[in-house]
């Protein structure tokens, strides 16, 4: 099999991401029953159904009355539950016992809190008077029939279902889940529990990726493992290229086993680019065929894990239309001197420490890029651009919290 020529140029991490984003082009929508539709994505904005509040609702236990008739003392003629509207209006001077949320009765215009009140029954003391409108939620004072409640690429986190239920929305339209193939290459590889012969490993990627992938909304499919050999990967890679998309992990450098890419192409992909200007991570390969997205990673565990949080999760993001698909970073300051490379980005795995109002990033001993157990005792990645020399303690850094950034 021909191999497929290295490009000589690395790209930036934001040139890679940037091509990768613009053929990531989000999936067909689909009705999904509301208590279905934790972590999916709106596809088109949810639009509230009925009024909310559907009615003027009381936000307090109290009384509801007329502002005019306040301050005295007046005849409670009803008590009002909630779900259990008032039988009549209320008459002037009267006022009648409301539990919150409520429905206020006609002819009331505010709610006085049972602590400011004395109840003696039959009558009610309003030593103050009360303003109109006090603690009445009007109706459709949260959102109006029709008016979005969310618009099109947001994320359902369990407050925003919250509010999609509240609004009578019950089954929102959202992007179809990404169908994704990991494929594992090694003939080294073995399961763990497995007996290791001489020159064996335990493989790792494939558990590590499906769980990232699954936490940003895809539908994992693993394959397995590969052996090295082209009859092997071209019958595992043609199935991986049904999906949506297909992550491999192992093959896409240019030695002689590395036989990922050429495969891929073989099977009608077209490669976008191979190699980012990154560390670790450089020898990683983006293809497309059709409309499926084709992920070469690095088979060492760490240059897989980082090439997946920079560019596989935010792939998968935009396949659902998630409005900022991108790593979400945040600003921190380095605890200690960081080494800089001078023509690659580096992406350190650290300890986050929060010190008063900053947060302080220590990276951990041992950044090799086969060091997954030295890996697991980091919960940031820290960016350390390229450059010359170090970048000192206390320079302000961006970082990646490990913990949350397989969010979708």
């Amino acid at each position: 099999m021909c191999s497929v020529t290295a490009v000589a140029e690395l790209l930036t991490v934001d040139e890679a991401l940037r091509r990768v984003l613009e053929r990531a082009r989000p999936l067909p929508a689909e009705e999904v029953a509301i208590d279905a539709a934790a972590g999916r994505v709106l596809a088109e904005d949810a639009r509230a159904v009925v009024d909310l509040p559907r009615f003027p609702s009381s936000a307090m236990d109290g009384f509801a009355l007329r502002a005019a008739d306040t301050p005295g003392t007046l005849p409670v003629v009803a008590r009002v539950a909630a779900g259990r509207p008032a039988s009549r209006a209320l008459g002037s001077g009267e006022a009648m016992g409301i539990a919150t949320g409520g429905v206020v009765p006609e002819g009331a215009d505010s709610v006085v809190p049972i602590e400011l009140v004395t109840d003696e029954g039959d009558t009610v003391v309003v030593p103050e008077p009360v303003t109109t409108g006090d603690n009445v939620r009007p109706r459709g004072g949260d959102v109006v029939e029709g008016e979005p409640v969310l618009p099109a690429g947001t994320i359902l986190t369990p407050s925003r279902l919250a509010a999609l239920a509240a609004a009578g929305v019950a089954a929102p339209r959202c992007a179809r889940r990404p169908h994704v193939a990991i494929v594992a290459t090694g003939t080294e590889l073995r399961r763990p529990g497995e007996p290791l012969g001489e020159g064996e490993i335990y493989e790792s990627n494939g558990l590590m990726l499906a769980a990232l992938l699954r936490e940003v909304g895809a539908d994992v499919e693993l394959l397995g493992r590969v052996a090295d050999d082209e009859a092997s990967h071209e019958a595992a890679l043609a199935r991986g290229l049904e999906a949506d998309v297909l992550v491999t992990s192992g093959g896409v450098s240019v030695g002689p086993h590395d036989l990922v890419r050429g495969t891929v192409t073989k099977l009608g992909a077209e490669e976008v680019f191979w190699g980012i200007a990154m560390r670790p991570g450089k020898p990683f390969s983006f293809a497309v065929r059709g409309d499926t997205l084709v992920f070469g990673l690095p088979g060492n565990p760490v240059s897989s894990l980082v090439g997946t949080l920079l560019f596989v999760q935010p792939a998968i993001r935009a396949l659902q239309g998630v409005r900022d698909p991108g790593a979400r970073f945040a600003l921190g300051v380095l605890g200690a001197p960081a080494r800089r490379g001078q023509h690659r980005d580096d992406y350190q795995r650290a300890r986050l420490e929060v010190a008063g109002d900053a947060v302080v990033l220590h990276p951990v001993r041992g950044q090799e890029s086969h060091m997954i157990v030295r890996a697991a005792a980091a919960d940031a990645l820290v960016h350390v651009p390229r450059g010359d020399g170090e970048l000192p303690a206390g320079a302000p850094v961006r970082y990646l919290p490990l913990d949350r950034a397989t969010g979708a």
